[in-house]
């Protein structure tokens, strides 16, 4: 993926399109700074948003829905942790099973025999279990 354009950069090139003089068209304009026309578009599509001229969700209201999935995604994943920690717990408890609990990282890692492990990172384990 190409690395994206400087936000001054692409201000600058939005502003020169809006206040451009009849007869110069936005095809134009992209090729004088080197962007392809869809791509000037969109840029112009995005701050008609932002200035709210154009419903539409803007920038920070994306990057902060971004931010809230990727809490949600994490906090989800710590819930799956405790859950399992709790279940092997609950197992280890049961009367005719010892009595005895040997929680080791990898019976956290790998839950109980013949089940697939889990896929959740080990920073989140130890985040989850507060240790």
């Amino acid at each position: 993926m190409p690395k994206p354009y400087p936000k001054e950069f692409r201000d600058d090139v939005v502003r020169v399109a809006r206040e451009r003089e009849s007869g110069v068209t936005i095809e134009q304009i992209a090729k004088d700074f080197g962007v392809h026309p869809m791509t000037l578009q969109k840029w112009m599509r995005r701050a008609d948003i932002d200035d709210g001229a154009k419903p539409g969700m803007t920038s920070g209201q994306s990057a902060e829905l971004r931010e809230a999935n990727k809490r949600i995604r994490l906090l989800v994943q710590e819930n799956v942790v405790l859950r399992r920690a709790a279940a092997y717990l609950s197992q280890a408890n049961l009367p005719g099973k010892g009595g005895s609990i040997d929680l080791s990282v990898g019976q956290l890692r790998c839950g109980r025999v013949g089940h697939a492990p889990p896929r959740v990172s080990v920073d989140i384990a130890i985040r989850a279990s507060g240790v």
